[in-house]
This record gives C-alpha cells, sequence and structure tokens, in this order.
C-alpha cells in the first residue's frame, strides 16, 4: 500500500501534464523534472524544441530545491558575493540559485521531492513549476 505521504510515478505524471500544459500556454517549450526526497529523478520531460542546455538546469534546479529544502531562487539570497554562503553554488555536483525549482511539501509539511524547470525566463519557469506544484495538492 502507498503511503499518502510519497510521491508516486502516477503524481509525477500529472504534474508533469501540468508542467507541460502551462508551458504550452505560454508557448515556450520547457525542460521539466521531478525529484523525488532523495534528490533522484523519479521524472523528465523535455518538449520538442527546448533547449538542450537547459536540460542540466532543470535538473539541477530541482536537486538545489530538494536538497536544502528551499525554493531555488532563495539560495539566490545567501550566495551573493560577501554573503554567508558565498560559493555553496559550487558544491554537491553545482547548484543553481535562481527561479524554477521548488520543493514538495506532503500534508505534514515533510520535502518529498522537488521540481525544477528551465527553458523560459526565470518568471516563467517559477510559473510552471507552481503550476506542477499545484497539481501535486
Amino acid at each position: 500500500m502507498t503511503s499518502t505521504n510519497t510521491l508516486t510515478l502516477d503524481t509525477a505524471n500529472r504534474m508533469i501534464e501540468a508542467g507541460r500544459a502551462s508551458a504550452a500556454q505560454l508557448g515556450v517549450d520547457m525542460n521539466l523534472a521531478i525529484l523525488d526526497g532523495g534528490a533522484h529523478l523519479l521524472q523528465f520531460s523535455r518538449m520538442d524544441d527546448a533547449w538542450l542546455g537547459s536540460i542540466d538546469l532543470a535538473l539541477k534546479k530541482a536537486r538545489t530545491s530538494v536538497m536544502f529544502r528551499i525554493p531555488s531562487a532563495d539560495l539566490g539570497d545567501i550566495t551573493k558575493p560577501g554573503d554567508t554562503a558565498y560559493g555553496i553554488d559550487r558544491s554537491n555536483g553545482g547548484l543553481v540559485s535562481f527561479g524554477g525549482g521548488l520543493p514538495l511539501k506532503d500534508a505534514d509539511g515533510r520535502i518529498i521531492g522537488a521540481v525544477g524547470v528551465s527553458g523560459g525566463t526565470v518568471e516563467e519557469d517559477v510559473m510552471v513549476a507552481q503550476a506542477m506544484v499545484k497539481a501535486y495538492a
């Protein structure tokens, strides 16, 4: 029996479809990643004309978000030169400190995974990531 606090493949597929629909509405082909709570890839989708270079960014945005339990953009707030975590973005095989990565929380508020989106502007990436998170809930 599957726990209600588990991120399943069926749920991930629904989230990917919500992200693809949101990206299509914006008219932008994107790369969409979903990682589980251990930062392992659960589902990935590259829309037809999405930039190849943003595959890695989508994965790293999700990885950043799940590993630090925050939106990837929040990491950017503390990684500027002179700030407390300057240089941390070069750790863990490379992190991303701008928008497009969002953590996924279960009903009890625990982090059970993350989404990462890349291919549009940062604002567009965040909008699509939010659509994916909303599809989880």
